[in-house]
């Protein structure tokens, strides 16, 4: 078995695959961009399917700390239409097969599940490079270099490592996210706050969309979807704050204002979040040494629900995969690659559809119908 191991990147998939390789008794180095795993915000909250994500993390034996991460009944859902009219309203289910969890709090269990040295912080990888005796050369943006006998790209969007396997990149879906948040104790802003319930709050309408989570603490997050034209949103000028989101809040005329609320009164830093995509039918021809986990195999809007769930489902099943072939890598990276395409084109499918239904011409009536119809499943 090779056992230079080389991870490009410690978001979940990454951070799995090493997990589970570890439990195996088979080391590997990941290597990250950021400075430490404080660098930045890790995002807010996720739904972790008992069927995907959860199967995950019982194969890295962190189901009992994963438990203690679950945030009971914040899976809460409330559609709203513009004028403030609530077309659903789901109480959380403490009982529910898809938990919620923080992302940042799920990264740092993974992290501490790995042993010192496994990490390598501050190692952005700038360029991969396929080498003559079928090794992958590394370099760094710090000037250093590394090889590899075994590359797993978890490097995201703009993965390098794809550009390996496939000429294929990212499109511009037509939505665009600014991210919002409100604190609890804000007086002025106490309706909008009220309106986002317990759980997470979908105002919507035909290309215009609120999207808000109660957090723990009573504080919201959350962020404000636009269908623009992907120059629209770098022409605004977010250095002042509150002027760049009262441009925002101008595609929301004629909204309640208790809604709009949660636009002008946000105190987060609006940072702007273009919503892209791969092709639902990806696939790429199998290459000696090298595979791809996560967001650089599956990017996807996030109206699936998945993106998290399959990255760490992806990345546990590729980890066993290597750990059932240590002798032949390869036939590794082949079954796990074979499994992996049929689920991840049938997700990436339907996070195009739900898109659509969030900000199509059928909302807010096609969300609530959506919601209604997975309750009714038990989803």
């Amino acid at each position: 078995m090779r056992q230079n191991i080389a991870i490009i990147g410690a978001g979940l998939g990454g951070l799995m695959l090493a997990r589970v390789l570890h439990r195996h008794g088979i080391e590997a180095t990941i290597y990250e961009a950021e400075n430490s795993p404080a660098a930045r915000k890790q995002g807010g909250l996720l739904d972790i399917d008992a069927d995907t994500g959860q199967r995950a993390i019982r194969a890295a034996g962190l189901h009992d700390e994963f438990l203690a991460l679950v945030r009971p009944g914040e899976d809460a859902k409330r559609v709203m239409d513009r004028d403030g009219n609530i077309l659903l309203d789901y109480a959380g289910d403490p009982l529910s097969s898809r938990p919620e969890v923080d992302r940042g709090a799920l990264r740092t269990m993974l992290i501490g599940s790995l042993p010192a040295g496994g990490i390598q912080w501050a190692r952005k990888a700038t360029a991969v490079t396929p080498l003559s005796d079928g090794r992958y050369a590394i370099d760094f943006a710090d000037g250093t270099a590394a090889t590899a006998d075994l590359l797993i790209g978890a490097d995201g969007a703009w993965s390098k490592v794809r550009a390996i396997l496939t000429d294929a990149k990212p499109v511009y879906s037509g939505t665009c996210f600014i991210e919002i948040g409100l604190a609890a104790d804000d007086r002025r802003y106490a309706t909008s706050i009220a309106s986002v319930g317990t759980g997470t709050l979908m105002a919507v309408a035909p290309g215009r969309g609120i999207l808000a989570h109660r957090n723990a603490d009573g504080s919201v997050s959350g962020y404000v979807a636009v269908n623009q034209p992907e120059d629209w949103i770098g022409s605004i000028d977010f250095t002042d704050a509150g002027a760049g989101l009262a441009v925002v809040a101008e595609q929301f005329a004629g909204w309640a204002p208790h809604l709009i609320g949660l636009i002008t009164g946000s105190i987060a830093e609006p940072t702007p979040r273009p919503i892209y995509a791969l092709a639902p039918d990806l696939r790429w021809p199998r290459r000696k040494g090298v595979t791809l986990v996560g967001v650089a195999a599956h990017f996807m809007s996030p109206f699936a629900g998945e993106g998290a769930n399959l990255a760490m489902l992806h990345g546990a099943e590729l980890g066993r995969s290597i750990a059932a072939n240590v002798d032949d890598p390869d036939a590794a990276l082949a079954a796990y690659e074979m499994a992996l395409f049929p689920k991840s084109n049938q997700v990436a499918r339907l996070s195009a559809r739900n898109l659509e239904v969030f900000f199509g011409p059928a909302a807010p009536g096609s969300a609530a119908d959506l919601f209604r119809s997975l309750r009714g499943t038990g989803t």
